[in-house]
C-alpha cells in the first residue's frame, strides 16, 4: 500500500529531479532507489509516530493504526525492530547516492531527518 501512496510521492519527486536535471541513466536509477528506500522509511518513520507519540507532539490524532487493527511493520515487529529496519533504511538510502561525495549531503540529511522526526 505505501508503495502506491507515499512511497510513489517520494520516488517520483526524486526521479523527476533527475529527470529534470537531465541526468545520465545510471544517476536517474539511483534517484529512483533513494526515493522507494526513503518512502518506505518515511511510511516506518510514520507508523512509528502513530504508535508512540502523543498527538500534541506529532499534531494530529495518533493511535489510529492500532485502533483499526492495522497491519503496521510496528504492529508486526514491534517498536524496537522498526526503529532499527528505519535507520538501516536510510543507511541505504545514503549508500545509494554516496558516490555523488559532496553533492550528496542534502539528500542525505534530508534522509536522515526522515527517520528522526517528531511530526
Amino acid at each position: 500500500m505505501q508503495a502506491m501512496k507515499t512511497g510513489a510521492l517520494l520516488r517520483h519527486a526524486c526521479e523527476a529531479g533527475a529527470i529534470v536535471a537531465r541526468a545520465d541513466d545510471a544517476t536517474i536509477c539511483r534517484m529512483r532507489e533513494f526515493g522507494t528506500t526513503i518512502g518506505l522509511a518515511f511510511q516506518l518513520a510514520d507508523d512509528l509516530l502513530d504508535a508512540t507519540a502523543d498527538a500534541a507532539t506529532v499534531g494530529k490524532a495518533t493511535g489510529k493504526d492500532a485502533g483499526r487493527n492495522k497491519g503496521t511493520y510496528v504492529s508486526l515487529n514491534g517498536v524496537e525492530k522498526t526503529r532499527a529496519r528505519c535507520e538501516e533504511l536510510v543507511a541505504e538510502a545514503c549508500a545509494t547516492i554516496a558516490a555523488y561525495g559532496s553533492e550528496a549531503r542534502l539528500l542525505q540529511q534530508a534522509a536522515a531527518y526522515i527517520a528522526q522526526r517528531t511530526s
